[in-house]
């Protein structure tokens, strides 16, 4: 008896075993919009069971063990899938299909840039490029106009070896065919085009937005050869205290901080300071000026958005700067401003700036949006004294209406310029007084995006300006774009017209700058351009898990009546006029990115170029034009919590102005890099330190980029009654005084540290 109990209960524990060493299986299929996901990882959380979808999107885990799981989803660039689920013998072969969703990264970015309007990047038939502040902080600069040096087909340029002054290339366009906005407004122009793009508090910028080409049909003048839009933060999306502290062993010193508070019960307002000193004059080129020009900056803005029935928009910002800075012989103080005994160059800048969006009480979508600033500078080159007070109202109704298959933004606007100087600008010889610039701007704009077919989109545009100065100014354009199914092959086309109106003494202080006099060849008339591009854009997944993001974009600019600067003609002189022939823009460029499951991640772009100009039958590179340009970020983030950036670019060759036949200066640049390397560590949810090393080749222009330096009041310098230098035995290349030879920055290797807060 005992025997046939002990037989039963071994045979019942065997059953059981056998019944609890049962499994089963779990098998499916992964896609997105319809096409399959391949080599997406698929497994049971804190288990060895998994797979790897094939080619197909198809997977199968055998064998699993009964139980309740986790059953997990990964694949690179898209959103991660966790369900529980239960293997059991009633359900013993477990049949999934997952439909995943894409990440919000670039291409699915809320972009205004491009047609006005919030819309998705990938719907977009106008490319913008979109840049957040996770991007600039790889290399973290006092300034976004430093940050843009990582960004492919981009270049800050700098103008003057002594105040550093500079502006933004775009494919090789100068800087003042490159309109800059403000959430959408046009802040930065004119005036301030060589300050306006430092002291905006870099805490406050939610993301940049470039495009590349004329946007002169819904931006008007200066929008020749692109812009760039600094989108700020919404208060209700920003930290509520955001402090980020850096300095370098030169010396320098920048402080963001951002501040969000409530303005009552219906408003909310976020506050940021940016404040940047440095005075620590350096000579490591021994040329006996200083490497990098002397800053005490201070810029406060503030911006409030109001809670409105029915969620209707109404926001308002301003901003101020206030900056000191100045360049020049070591021995420079600030007794020696505007004497002939110390060579410096001192600008004293004021500028206040308001902005904003209020959208009307009515059933249609009207939308009234309004910017005004006023810039009052003080300044002497030299001995040249540079006084000037600019004033810019700006103001523009827009109607955004969709009827059926019709997609229609239409505006009215209106441009007011004051602008008042100290030189023959705006000085009449005629009856011998001041007379300041007043430009009436009024103008009128359409457009319409017409959905073809559910994978077609065509954008017409036209704007109509009248300059109180040249008259009547057409500007239309014309996009389409195609893609895929899937939406993983977009194909873009464009084409656009450009109009600029040019102020030479605002826009190229150069022409300030050292010993050479300003000449006008008659009266300028505004520069046109036309422009095409095709853009296409591809994002594929490989077998290793691998996402890949190309960006490929042929471009071509046309200019006529372009006004360019002409160095060459007489070394002592500056000549301006309108090109008596034309000028082209045009080449390639490509973007890659790519991203690994490990947190690799790797960006990378190449810009070939072709920039030229004609006249009088004969074609020459346009000076100060890069042909190649490269760009790249690579980031990883160890188990550690410790993130690396390496950031860099490569320049190509560029001709610079010499100063006549006998200038022993190269007559080209050379190749160049910068190149950067930080090191990011968060401590919590809190607190973040970084820190690295900047321009790790220590590359440096030549020592003798300013010419005879030794005398920049030109003292020693012999001239001829027709005003052109005579070699002498002291000056035998017959040069001047000149610090417009300039392709990149005299300040070397520098290490940085700097400390992040943030309180959500």
């Amino acid at each position: 008896m005992k025997l046939s109990k002990l037989l039963y209960s071994i045979c019942i524990a065997l059953l059981s075993h056998a019944a609890l060493a049962q499994d089963g299986s779990i098998s499916g299929s992964l896609s997105s919009n319809g096409s399959p996901i391949v080599s997406a990882n698929v497994g049971l959380l804190n288990t060895p069971y998994g797979d790897v979808a094939d080619e197909n999107g198809a997977f199968r885990i055998q064998k699993v063990p009964f139980g309740r799981y986790t059953l997990v989803v990964s694949m690179v660039g898209f959103e991660r899938i966790s369900q529980s689920i239960q293997v059991s013998a009633s359900n013993p072969d477990l049949t999934l299909n997952f439909e995943l969703k894409e990440k919000v990264n670039a291409l699915e970015d809320v972009v205004v840039s491009g047609t006005l309007k919030e819309v998705s990047k990938l719907e977009s038939p106008v490319p913008v490029e979109v840049y957040t502040q996770k991007f600039f902080k790889a290399n973290p600069t006092p300034s976004i106009f430093e940050s843009l040096q990582n960004v492919n087909g981009v270049r800050p340029q700098l103008n003057c070896n002594v105040c550093n002054t500079g502006d933004i290339h775009i494919n090789g366009l100068e800087g003042p065919y490159t309109m800059v906005l403000i959430d959408g407004m046009p802040i930065v122009s004119g005036l301030s085009t060589v300050y306006g793009l430092t002291g905006i508090p870099q805490s406050l910028i939610e993301r940049v937005e470039i495009v590349k080409g004329p946007a002169s049909t819904l931006y008007g003048s200066e929008a020749v050869g692109g812009l760039i839009n600094i989108i700020t933060k919404k208060p209700g999306n920003a930290p509520q205290t955001s402090v980020d502290i850096f300095a370098t062993d030169w010396g320098e010193v920048n402080t963001d901080i951002g501040l969000k508070y409530n303005l009552g019960k219906r408003a909310q307002s976020l506050l940021g300071i940016n404040y940047f000193n440095y005075q620590n004059p350096i000579d490591n080129n021994g040329d006996n000026f200083t490497d990098l020009t002397l800053q005490n900056r201070i810029s406060i803005f503030n911006k409030i958005n109001f809670q409105r029935k029915d969620n209707r928009v109404f926001s308002i910002a301003g901003r101020y700067v206030y900056e000191d800075r100045w360049g020049g012989e070591m021995q420079w103080n600030s007794e020696n401003r505007g004497g002939t005994d110390v060579y410096g160059e001192s600008i004293f800048t004021s500028r206040w700036e308001t902005f904003g969006i209020y959208q009307l009480p009515t059933s249609e979508l009207l939308n009234f949006q309004f910017s005004a600033n006023g810039h009052v500078q003080d300044s002497f080159y030299g001995d040249t004294s540079y006084d000037a007070d600019q004033y810019v109202a700006f103001g523009q109704l827009t109607w955004n209406k969709t009827m059926g298959n019709h997609d229609i933004v239409a505006g009215t606007v209106y441009r007011y310029t004051y602008y008042d100087d100290n030189t023959p600008a705006t000085f009449n010889t005629d009856s011998n007084e001041n007379n300041p610039s007043r430009i009436h701007l009024p103008g009128a704009f359409i457009q319409d995006e017409i959905s073809l077919k559910p994978n077609n989109k065509l954008l017409l545009g036209l704007r109509y300006d009248y300059n109180s100065i040249h008259g009547s100014i057409v500007t239309p354009r014309v996009n389409y774009k195609w893609n895929s199914a899937n939406k993983r092959n977009i194909l873009r086309i464009s084409a656009g017209n450009g109009y600029r109106v040019a102020n030479v003494f605002t826009e190229d202080h150069a022409a300030l700058s050292g010993a050479r006099t300003v000449e006008f060849a008659g009266e300028l008339s505004p520069e046109t351009s036309w422009n095409t591009n095709i853009n296409f854009v591809k994002k594929f997944y490989t077998s290793n898990s691998t996402f890949i993001g190309l960006d490929a974009t042929a471009f071509y600019t046309y200019f006529t009546n372009r006004i360019l600067p002409d160095y060459e003609t007489d070394p002592n002189k500056i000549i301006y006029s309108n090109l008596d022939g034309n000028s082209i823009s045009r080449g390639i460029s490509l973007n890659v990115d790519m991203s690994w499951e490990s947190g690799l991640k790797i960006n990378g772009g190449l810009t070939v170029m072709d920039v030229t100009v004609e006249e009088n039958g004969e074609r020459t590179r346009q000076i100060l034009t890069e042909s190649v340009q490269g760009v790249w970020s690579v980031g990883y983030k160890f188990r550690n919590g410790i993130q690396v950036d390496y950031t860099g670019n490569l320049y190509g060759p560029m001709r610079l102005p010499l100063l006549g036949e006998l200038d022993d200066r190269p007559a080209e640049s050379p190749w160049f890099s910068i190149q950067n390397i930080q090191l990011t560590k968060k401590f919590g949810n809190k607190w973040e330190v970084y820190g690295g090393v900047k321009n790790l080749l220590n590359f440096t222009p030549a020592d003798n980029s300013i010419a005879r330096a030794f005398d920049p009041f030109d003292r020693n310098v012999t001239f001829g009654n027709d005003g052109q230098v005579i070699p002498t035995p002291n000056n035998p290349n017959g040069l001047t005084f000149d610090p417009t030879y300039v392709y990149a920055s005299n300040q070397g290797i520098r290490g940085f540290l700097g400390l992040r807060f943030t309180v959500q």
